[in-house]
């Protein structure tokens, strides 16, 4: 029996109540399937209710925010899907957080007939059985006091396994998977060859077949059967059980909305690895500005050979510094997403990288994030806290994320947080090698207390880690005992500038805040890899 299904067939197919769950990512995200699945209910009222988990960047998700529709989500990140976040803000369906990581490691799991996996990410975070167990709002803390009155709570505390404490995050019983492949053969065996990522598609398959549910891949073309390069094919047949194909494949070439047409999708095959292009026609290079100062202060961290990682965000434009700077070579970059090598693009480019060497799956490089763990992770600066914990996942209200940074920043030996020192409505500029605040930001981010945890900087201290905190106007190192202000930039005044804004007195130096390195703060740099190469020289006469 054929496997071929119309998309309007796959639609009715989702039953009210069904628990769906979905790959990571909005660049391989089913696009066509989720607006029919959408378009069914507009129409019908059916399927209510329903319930999705995904690990991260689901974008077109927001086409199932109706009233009705869906009733909750588990994922590790919202903000990709605006109008979702502001129903659970709203309290409108139950909202849950895990780490991004973990979530791709319980559905592997899953998929060899466990319940869930064990993980010491989110130990003393918001995500902790101990504290808030990942709610996002009163319906999810509901929800998850019954669960555990049942026995059956999605997280739970381990307070002494082996080596010491763990979190175990329970899945649940999957009625439906949707993937998205390139070609699909009329057995069901699918490709990516036009796909940026991997992710983690097998896996999600494998725990919706294990708990007995239904997969539906959709494609953007068919193929006879068994013309298919077996070594090309990342999810076999026997973990598919309907095929979809795209009405319209060149509205959804780059995922992260339906394509229409207005905007150039450029270097795709680059980000695929199909070919290798000129990096000085695609690097888009930060223009300068306190921004750019960030990044250039924040590179100055990293030392030859490293293995590093960039957050979203500003943090993206380390790789593109690297190479504005001639050293990006000597360096190997890396996605959460599964990107190994080239230099990472930014913006709606998020994790995809420019000439790309390797492409693997997103559970196995997050398996490499929590085992061996990064030389260098780059993350934006959201919210700290007096101790150098970091708060992304709930902002003054707002629902935003936790995503890769719980297991990234956990297990990097050296982080750097980046970002403006304050936020909403700040301006400012560089002028005759000064920073000069035109107007201060409303909020702060340095505070006392924040209200959630995705990261706590004493565990990482105990390990040995190194934390920094580079903003536009000074520079901070993490200690045991709290914050130390180490460097100020050229024009700022510690008091009026720095500690009036901050919600705690950080430590000062008994000989002083040094100055920031004045290079930085002109228009034309060149100065990366002299201070790398002094590194490296140091290095070897140790």
């Amino acid at each position: 029996m054929s496997k071929v299904i119309s998309l309007e067939q796959a639609a009715k197919m989702i039953k009210d109540g069904s628990i769906i769950a979905s790959a990571t990512s909005g660049v391989s995200f089913p696009t066509e399937l989720a607006s029919a699945i959408e378009k069914n209910f507009l129409e019908t009222g059916h399927p209510r209710n329903i319930w999705h988990v995904h690990a991260a960047g689901a974008v077109p998700g927001d086409c199932w925010a109706h009233e009705g529709m869906i009733s909750g989500t588990i994922s590790s990140h919202e903000s990709t899907s605006p109008k979702i976040a502001k129903m659970i803000e709203n309290n409108q369906i139950a909202g849950w957080y895990m780490p991004l990581g973990t979530m791709l490691q319980m559905f592997r799991e899953q998929g060899r007939g466990l319940p869930g996996t064990f993980s010491k990410v989110g130990l003393g975070t918001f995500m902790d059985p101990r504290q808030d167990d990942g709610c996002l709002n009163r319906k999810a803390r509901a929800i998850t006091d019954k669960k555990k009155a049942a026995g059956q709570a999605l997280t739970i505390y381990y307070p002494d396994v082996m080596d010491g404490e763990y979190i175990f995050y329970r899945g649940l019983k999957y009625d439906i998977g949707i993937i998205r492949g390139t070609t699909a053969d009329e057995r069901g065996n699918v490709t990516i060859e036009d796909e940026v990522f991997t992710l983690e598609i097998a896996d999600v398959a494998r725990a919706v077949k294990a708990c007995g549910g239904k997969v539906i891949v959709e494609v953007k073309r068919l193929a006879a059967e068994g013309s298919l390069d077996p070594k090309a094919v990342k999810v076999p047949a026997y973990l598919v059980d309907y095929i979809c194909v795209e009405e319209h494949p060149e509205r959804v070439v780059h995922g992260l909305k339906p394509y229409d047409g207005s905007e150039k999708i450029t270097h795709w095959d680059s980000f695929t690895g199909r070919l290798k292009v000129p990096l000085h026609e695609v690097i888009e290079k930060m223009p300068f500005g306190p921004k750019k100062v960030i990044v250039r202060r924040s590179v100055m961290e990293a030392e030859y050979g490293w293995i590093c990682n960039f957050g979203i965000g500003m943090p993206t434009y380390c790789g593109s510094e690297f190479y504005e700077e001639g050293v990006f070579d000597r360096f190997l970059m890396t996605s959460e997403i599964g990107a190994v090598g080239g230099v990472p693009a930014s913006g709606r480019d998020f994790a995809c990288h420019y000439n790309v060497e390797a492409s693997v799956s997103t559970t196995d490089q997050f398996d490499w994030f929590d085992g061996v763990g990064l030389d260098f992770g780059v993350f934006g600066l959201s919210e700290a806290q007096e101790d150098g914990s970091i708060n992304t996942s709930r902002l003054n209200g707002v629902t935003l994320g936790v995503g890769g940074f719980a297991n990234i920043a956990l297990g990097a030996k050296k982080s750097v947080f980046m970002g403006t020192f304050t936020t909403k409505g700040l301006k400012e500029h560089i002028e005759n090698g000064k920073l000069v605040i035109d107007q201060e930001g409303k909020l702060p981010k340095f505070v006392k207390r924040s209200d959630q945890l995705t990261f706590v900087a004493p565990e990482a201290l105990k390990k040995g880690h190194e934390l920094i905190y580079v903003t536009e106007r000074c520079v901070f190192k993490g200690t045991l005992e709290g914050l130390v202000l180490t460097e100020i930039a050229p024009g700022i005044d510690l008091e009026k500038d720095i500690l009036a804004h901050m919600g705690f007195k950080p430590i000062i130096p008994e000989g002083g805040v040094k100055l920031m390195d004045p290079a930085i703060f002109q228009e034309k740099w060149g100065g990366l890899k002299a201070i790398l190469d002094e590194k490296e020289k140091a290095k070897k006469e140790e």
